[in-house]
Order: C-alpha cells, then sequence, then structure tokens
C-alpha cells in the first residue's frame, strides 16, 4: 500500500486530503493534525526514499530545514490538501 500511495505525488496527495478529512471528523483538532503530519513527515523523510521529484524535493527540504521550519512545511502540506488545492 504504502508504494501505491508514494509512487504518484497526487495519489499521495489524495490519501493525506483523506486522512485530514478523516481525523477532522472525529474532532482531532488542527493543531493534533498538524503535530501528526509532522511526525509522519520525519518518518518519511528518515525510512522512506523519495518516489518521484516532488517528494524528492520535499525531501530536500526537509533535510536542510530546522524543526521549526519541518512543522511548517507540514502544516502547509496539509493546508495544501485541505484548501481544495490536491
Amino acid at each position: 500500500m504504502a508504494n501505491t500511495v508514494l509512487t504518484s505525488f497526487d495519489t499521495w496527495k489524495q490519501f493525506l486530503h483523506d486522512r485530514v478529512q478523516a481525523a477532522e471528523n472525529i474532532g482531532i483538532s488542527e493543531e493534533q493534525i498538524s503535530k501528526l503530519a509532522f511526525k509522519i513527515g520525519d518518518f518519511l523523510a528518515n525510512k522512506v526514499d523519495p518516489e518521484n521529484v516532488q517528494e524528492k524535493l520535499l525531501a530536500d527540504l526537509w533535510s536542510v530545514a530546522d524543526t521549526t521550519e519541518q512543522k511548517t512545511i507540514a502544516r502547509l502540506m496539509v493546508k495544501m490538501v485541505t484548501d481544495g488545492k490536491k
């Protein structure tokens, strides 16, 4: 499943959108979602090889960012998939 989701950036964004939507539907706060997105981003950066150019760019940005900047990247990813810009 993970390989399928990560192969296409559009598929990854839809997957993330669906998970954020589900979290919101059960009452998880935006702050908690952002914290989870940061943890997921950190896991992906450390454990998963990028599958496409978009993921490579995100991995490169993540690797040079400090923790505050990484949290911003995670929040922006959530914002991107929740603001209808999938």
